[in-house]
């Protein structure tokens, strides 16, 4: 085969994780692994929740060869050089993968390559793309008839998650576990760990026997999670009512590092990324909105979405414009708490399976949260099981198919075997 370039585009984190890692093992299991044959590259585009680390991410994925940082994109973009002043084989792919669905027109005429594009919920430029893999045949509905030959349903590249996760939930298991996801940035943190930890501690006065986790994002090291639990460096702990926590390290490497809290508390901290095997044996999550909702939703792991907002400029970590105005110096705060009156007047749905479905599967928990009021309803949860099932059921109706990855790499495959031998 004549040599090809695969140019992989894709953003934040949740998309170089659950996207980029298993189609690149995909493209590598349909076109091999020689470098002098297929090269994938990966070129990463600004993303309000990234965190600056998706560019290490990416690059610790064996199958790819190189990555560019997201801050040099726009030159990449407008000019169509990379910072290190790649080269670039004749005959390519560009794969999008996350970003602006704008982005592969561009780079494709710039490259002269073809373009293929994963759609989750909507497809556009369909005139100007060659090829689109959907997660569901819905996605293509409102397509022209002439450009229906371009699409193909591929399924959900989210459930791709499964194939990690070599456990499997036994209904018989005798640990009952409980995970918590407070965030990755300290916008949602600084409530979301002393909210979580609280509940944690009054469902743990109640079922001793049950065990909880946090699923640490890839950004987020064990002292930055820790201080959000300090009195004396985040003030929410106190409106929460959180016992004195400390961060217990192990030198046994067989045992993971703890939170602890004065009520006898222990939280396990997995550091693991993703975190699928875990996550998949917890009998219920508790998650602030973001990428965490549909990570769950695709393992079909019941969840209560939590946005506290005990104080309506904590919450700046908004997409766009909303999220450059909240974050301005000296105007940020007054921004901020506009916006998220305005969002609370206004809001629909939050967590991705209920976006999925257009109706509240999992319960989405917003305001001036109090602890023990959650607490109540996961209690609620678990000693009524029939309950959670029915929850994990609506979840798995909600998702497309399995197989994305592998269908999307033969897309790609099938383009450039329609290439002519040198463009």
């Amino acid at each position: 085969m004549t040599p090809v370039d695969i140019l992989i585009l894709s953003n934040g984190p949740g998309e170089v994780t659950t996207w980029v890692r298993p189609v690149v093992k995909a493209l590598r299991q349909q076109l091999g692994n020689d470098r002098s044959v297929v090269r994938i590259s990966v070129v990463l585009s600004p993303c309000p929740h990234a965190s600056g680390k998706e560019a290490a991410i990416a690059l610790s994925y064996p199958e790819v060869d190189r990555v560019q940082k997201a801050e040099y994109f726009w030159q990449f973009l407008l000019w169509g050089k990379t910072v290190d002043n790649w080269d670039w084989r004749s005959r390519g792919v560009v794969v999008f993968l996350g970003g602006d669905q704008f982005f592969p027109v561009v780079i494709g005429k710039k490259l002269g390559y073809s373009t293929v594009v994963y759609a989750e919920w909507d497809a556009r430029w369909y005139s100007l793309i060659d090829r689109f893999g959907v997660m569901k045949a819905k996605v293509a509905e409102p397509i022209p008839t002439k450009y229906a030959h371009k699409f193909t349903v591929v399924g959900d590249l989210m459930l791709e998650a499964k194939s990690y996760s070599s456990l499997t939930k036994d209904k018989g298991q005798m640990t009952e576990l409980i995970g918590l996801l407070p965030g990755s940035k300290a916008a949602k943190l600084s409530q979301g760990v002393p909210l979580t930890l609280a509940i944690a501690q009054y469902i743990h006065a109640q079922r001793p026997q049950t065990k909880f986790i946090i699923s640490l994002a890839p950004t987020l090291d064990l002292q930055t999670l820790a201080s959000f639990a300090d009195p004396q460096k985040n003030p929410f702990v106190e409106t929460f009512g959180l016992s004195a926590t400390s961060l217990i390290l192990r030198e046994d490497k067989q045992h993971k590092p703890i939170l602890k809290t004065a009520t006898g508390l222990t939280v396990e901290l997995w550091q693991e990324s993703p975190a699928y095997e875990i996550l998949s044996q917890c009998s219920i999550c508790l998650t602030t909105v973001g990428a965490n909702t549909a990570e769950l939703g695709a393992l079909a792991v019941p969840m209560i979405v939590l946005l506290p907002t005990q104080q309506l400029d904590a919450m700046r970590s908004w997409d766009g414009l909303p999220g450059l105005l909240a974050n301005l110096p000296g105007l940020g705060t007054t921004f901020a708490k506009l916006i998220n009156w305005l969002f609370l007047r206004r809001k629909g749905l939050l967590a991705w399976p209920n976006i999925w479905a257009q109706s509240e599967i999992v319960p989405e928990l917003v305001g001036k949260l109090q602890p023990q009021d959650i607490a109540d309803m996961v209690l609620d949860l678990l000693t009524h099981p029939e309950k959670l099932e029915q929850m994990q059921l609506k979840l798995r109706q909600v998702r497309g198919e399995a197989g994305a990855a592998e269908k999307l790499a033969i897309l790609v495959k099938e383009e450039i075997e329609n290439q002519p031998p040198h463009k």
